[in-house]
């Protein structure tokens, strides 16, 4: 009992330091993921694309299984004729993308676009929690539920909800109907969390080996994202004055991919400058939490006398 109560209080102690010395983490040759699962988490078919999926495609590749969570119906963003065409175009481009990524199941939890911080928060919660549960999840890649000055509030709902919904799922009290069903705690230990304003990054994930898969995962983007034809429509704008840019390449498909790669992923080639590599994307990267107590009997643990 005593040491159980020691490892709770390990786990559950309130933590004041942070560091802010940035790893940059690299490719990792072989499967070293194989048996764990990743959620990545999106309110709107966009944000991933933009900020997260090349890290995605690399962990998908070094083992993990995947799983796409999306939380919002997207009704408020992006080409058609009426909201209803807008819905259906972006749960379209929200299957491919998950396919682009390498996610084997989605999951569309379909809350009013825009309108998250007038859902039942903790309604959302426990949806995530139940299927962190059923689907064992152990690394999650969202929004930073701290991330300063995001206007969105699809977005900070959506992080918050996550953050809660992590360390409940592995509590015994927590909605134990789920059990009964055949499920069992199971917390979520393992955080990427992305912004798109300023945050506290302490990792760069290196992504240049799958920045083309990234592009690719852009160009499924098609109903709100940078896809479609603005690289075509660049390049027949600069023709018209006579003009070229060698880097859109002699076709339309050409132009499409480079425009991505070259002016809406600069970010990635600016942040992985910085860091000695081609590409990269930040996060604020939670670790799991190595138990003191277990480090301390593995160090100082002896045999019984006989």
């Amino acid at each position: 009992m005593l040491a159980a109560g020691v490892a709770a209080f390990a786990q559950n102690r309130i933590r004041f330091e942070q560091s802010t010395e940035v790893f940059v983490e690299k490719d990792q040759t072989g499967q070293p993921h194989k048996g764990k699962v990743l959620a990545a988490i999106q309110p709107h078919s966009d944000d991933l694309p933009l900020f997260a999926a090349g890290t995605v495609i690399k962990l998908i590749r070094e083992g993990y299984t995947g799983i796409l969570i999306r939380t919002t119906n997207d009704e408020m963003a992006g080409a058609g004729a009426t909201v209803g065409e807008v819905v259906l175009n972006n749960e379209k481009d929200n299957a491919a993308i998950a396919e682009k990524m390498g996610l084997k199941k989605v999951f569309n939890l379909g809350y009013r676009n825009h309108m998250m911080d007038q859902a039942l928060f903790s309604e959302l919660r426990s949806r995530l929690i139940f299927i962190f549960r059923l689907m064992k999840v152990d690394t999650v890649i969202c929004y930073d539920p701290w991330g300063h000055y995001e206007e969105n509030p699809d977005h900070y709902v959506t992080a918050q909800a996550v953050e809660a919904a992590c360390w409940m799922s592995g509590g015994k009290w927590d909605l134990p109907e789920h059990f009964d069903a055949g499920l069992k705690p199971h917390s979520v230990l393992e955080k990427y969390y992305y912004a798109r304003g300023p945050q506290l990054v302490n990792r760069a994930v290196d992504i240049s080996s799958v920045i083309d898969q990234k592009v690719e995962t852009n160009i499924a983007n098609v109903t709100q994202g940078p896809a479609g034809s603005n690289g075509a429509e660049l390049r027949a704008s600069l023709a018209k004055k006579n003009l070229k840019l060698p880097v859109l390449g002699d076709s339309d498909d050409s132009a499409n991919r480079a425009y991505i790669k070259n002016f809406v992923l600069a970010h990635d080639a600016e942040f992985g400058k910085k860091y000695g590599v081609q590409y990269a994307e930040g996060f604020h990267y939670i670790a799991p939490e190595r138990s003191k107590l277990d480090e301390y009997i593995k160090k100082n643990a002896v045999p019984l006398s006989r």
